[in-house]
C-alpha cells in the first residue's frame, strides 16, 4: 500500500479470494493415421492440426475422393457418433506395411515430434490437448516371436500410445486382433494400463456398394465423446449405441444374466465388445488396468478431469504471497469445484483441506505449500441384480 500523500479519494483493488475452476475438455480425440491424397497445406506431415467438428475440413484429407489410408474412414466413423473436436496427426505412407508402420510409431527427431508423438505437441499448437488417442489400422496386428512360436510382441503403435495416454493424461483405444476372442483376451493380457481400452471385433460399414470391416476405434472414440458431451464425462461409454455399422466382423452372443456368453467372457478378460441388443452398442467398462481400483474406465477418467481441472486452474495460485487468506482462498476454490461436482453427479462427494502439519515453517520457507483433497467418484453399475422370493402371501388379495 502507498505511503505517498494524498489529500483526495483513491480505490485499491483487493485481488483476494478464490477463483472459480473449469473442467478441463475431456471429449477432445486424437488421431493417426495415413492420408496420401490429403492437402498438404491443410494437413502438412507429422503436425497435429484441429478440426472443429467440420466434415468440410475432415473432406480435405481426401481431395480425389479415393478414400486412400486410413483417416478419411477414421473421421467418417467418428462424426457418424460426434461432431466434436478432433486433432488430426497425418503421417506418411511407407514402402510397405512395416516402413508405414515405423511413420505412425515415430519419435522425437531433430525435426521434431513424429507418429503418434507429434501429439504431445498438440495443445501447444492447437490451444487444446487430445484426451482419447487411436490409431486405426495400426493397432490390432498381432506380431509372433519368430524365435518362440505362440509368444506375441505388444503391438508397436499401442505400446507407444500406451505411454503417450500416460504422459497426456488420456486414454487409448486399441482394436482388438479381429481374429477370434481367445486370441483378442490373449492380447489383452500384454498390457496391465489403466488408459488402455481394448475393443474387439472390427465393425462392418457400407461403402462403395460393398460391406466392408474395419477397425472400431475411430467409432468408439466418437461414442465416448458424444457421451461425455452429451452425459458427461462420469458416464460409462458401455451400453451406448455405435452409430453408421451395418453389424460386426464376426457376431458376439450376448445374453443378459449368463456369465459364459462370449461377450462377458470377453469383457471378464478385459476386452469390450460390441452386442447386437436394440441396435449396436459398445459393451465393457473395463480397461486393461493390472490394479482393481482402476479396473473401470469411467474411474480412471473422473480422477484424470478432477485432478488436471484443478492443477490447471490454480495457476494464479503459483508465486504469491503466502499467508492465511492465501490458504483459504485456494482451499475454498477446490471446495466449491468438488461442490458443483457433487452436483452434477460426476461424484458422490469430495473436500480439501490444509494440513498445518505438513505445511511446516521450512516447507513454507522453501516457497511449497500443500493441499489435500479427497473424493469418492460416482461408480459404475456395471451387475444389477434383482433378488427375486415367490410367496402364496398375497392370495388374499384375490378376496380383497
Amino acid at each position: 500500500m502507498s505511503t505517498d500523500f494524498l489529500h483526495g479519494v483513491e480505490f485499491i483493488e483487493i485481488d483476494e479470494g478464490g477463483r472459480p475452476i473449469k473442467v478441463v475438455r475431456s471429449s477432445v480425440i486424437g488421431v493417426v493415421g495415413t492420408a496420401p491424397d490429403a492437402d498438404e497445406t491443410e494437413f502438412p506431415l507429422d503436425t497435429p492440426v484441429l478440426i472443429y467438428g467440420s466434415p468440410r475440413k475432415a473432406a480435405k484429407l481426401d481431395t480425389k475422393g479415393s478414400r486412400a489410408g486410413t483417416l478419411p474412414n477414421a473421421m467418417d466413423a467418428i462424426f457418424d457418433q460426434h461432431h466434436g473436436l478432433v486433432i488430426v496427426v497425418r503421417v506418411a505412407e511407407g514402402a510397405g506395411d512395416a516402413a508405414t508402420m515405423t511413420n505412425v510409431v515415430g519419435g522425437t527427431t531433430n525435426e521434431g515430434m513424429k507418429g503418434v508423438h507429434a501429439l504431445l505437441g498438440a495443445k501447444s499448437k492447437c490451444t487444446v490437448k487430445p484426451k482419447i488417442l487411436i490409431a486405426p489400422g495400426f493397432t490390432h496386428q498381432r506380431y509372433e516371436d519368430p524365435e518362440n512360436v505362440g509368444t506375441y510382441f505388444k503391438n508397436p503403435v499401442a505400446a507407444e500410445l500406451e505411454s503417450i495416454a500416460d504422459r497426456l493424461k488420456a486414454i487409448s483405444i486399441k482394436d482388438g486382433c479381429n481374429t477370434d476372442s481367445e486370441a483378442a483376451m490373449q492380447d489383452a493380457k500384454l498390457f496391465g494400463s489403466a488408459r488402455v481400452y481394448i475393443v474387439d471385433p472390427f465393425v462392418t460399414v457400407y461403402r462403395n456398394g460393398v460391406f466392408v470391416d474395419e477397425p472400431a476405434s475411430a467409432r468408439v472414440a466418437g461414442v465416448i465423446s458424444r457421451t461425455d458431451a452429451e452425459k458427461g464425462f462420469w458416464w460409462s461409454p458401455s451400453n451406448k449405441l455405435i452409430n453408421g455399422i451395418s453389424g460386426t466382423a464376426r457376431p458376439i452372443p450376448f445374453e443378459l444374466g449368463d456369465t459364459v456368453s462370449e461377450s462377458n467372457v470377453l469383457n471378464e478378460n478385459k476386452v469390450a465388445t460390441i452386442i447386437c441388443e436394440d441396435g449396436y452398442r459398445l459393451w465393457g467398462n473395463r480397461t486393461t488396468s493390472s490394479d482393481a481400483r482402476w479396473s473401470f474406465l469411467a474411474i480412471r477418467r473422473i480422477a484424470d478431469m478432477i485432478n488436471e481441472s484443478i492443477q490447471q486452474a490454480h495457476l494464479w495460485a503459483v508465486d504469491r504471497p503466502v499467508g492465511r487468506t492465501y490458504f483459504e482462498a485456494v482451499q475454498e476454490s477446490v471446495n466449491q469445484f468438488l461442490r458443483t461436482m457433487q452436483q452434477k453427479g460426476a461424484i458422490l462427494g469430495g473436500k480439501c483441506w490444509v494440513d498445518a502439519e505438513i505445511n511446516s515453517a521450512s516447507e513454507i520457507e522453501q516457497g511449497h505449500t500443500y493441499f489435500d483433497f479427497d473424493f469418492t467418484p460416482a461408480y459404475t453399475a456395471e451387475r444389477v441384480t434383482f433378488r427375486s422370493r415367490m410367496t402364496n402371501g398375497y392370495v388374499e388379495e384375490v378376496f380383497n
